[in-house]
This record gives C-alpha cells, structure tokens and sequence, in this order.
C-alpha cells in the first residue's frame, strides 16, 4: 500500500503513457490494440514499471515492450514535460496478459451463460 502522493503519480504516469502510447507511430505499438494496464512506482519515485498489456495476447504485448523500450527516452522526457515533475522517474516497461485474461474469462461465462440460457 503506496502512500497518496505515490498513488496518484502512478496514475498520472499510467494516463500520460497511455496518451503517449497513442501517438507513437512503430508499428509495433500502432497496429495492435496496445494498453497500460498499471505503473507501479517506488516509494522514492525514481522507478516506475510500466505494465503493458494487449488484447492479441502476450507476444503482441513482449514486442510493445521492447518498442517501448527503444524509445524509453522519449517517453520519459514526454512524462516528465507534461506532468512537470521535478524528477521524472526511471521507466520499465513489462509485458503483461491481464487483458487477454479478461478476455478468456469473458468468454467463459458467455459460455456458462448460453447453457443456462438453452
């Protein structure tokens, strides 16, 4: 559990990267559905782990985030101007499946839903 302070820049961190994710034109990132699902940041806030996730399945997402990850100085300078941080934190970019996790479950109980419906 974060302190306030920390919550809420991992949330302004999440929301910039998001938007910053957007406009990137590798293609890699712009022709997949691509999403920050979370940013933890360190109790210091010099770290965050960005966690990114795409509806395609974690190979689409491992290869955002090595995207991501040649362009992390862009990023982070982009982050750092917009949310005018004293510091801007160093970045990671992760590769996660929450989505596509969502996405099976979703479809199982569809499927439950159907049987009980039939």
């Amino acid at each position: 559990m974060g302190t306030y302070k920390q919550n809420r820049t991992a949330e302004d961190i999440k929301r910039e990267i998001a938007a910053i994710v957007r406009e990137l034109k590798d293609p890699r990132i712009s022709e997949h559905l691509i999403s920050v699902a979370r940013a933890d940041v360190a109790g210091d806030l010099s770290y965050v782990k960005v966690y990114v996730s795409a509806v395609e399945g974690i190979e689409v997402a491992k290869g955002a985030t090595k995207a991501l990850t040649g362009a992390t100085g862009l990023v982070r300078r982009e982050v750092g101007k917009r949310l005018g941080l004293r510091k801007t934190p160093e970045i990671k970019f992760v590769a996660d499946d929450s989505i596509e996790y969502g996405m099976n479950i979703v479809k199982k109980l569809e499927e439950i839903s159907s049987e009980f419906t039939d």
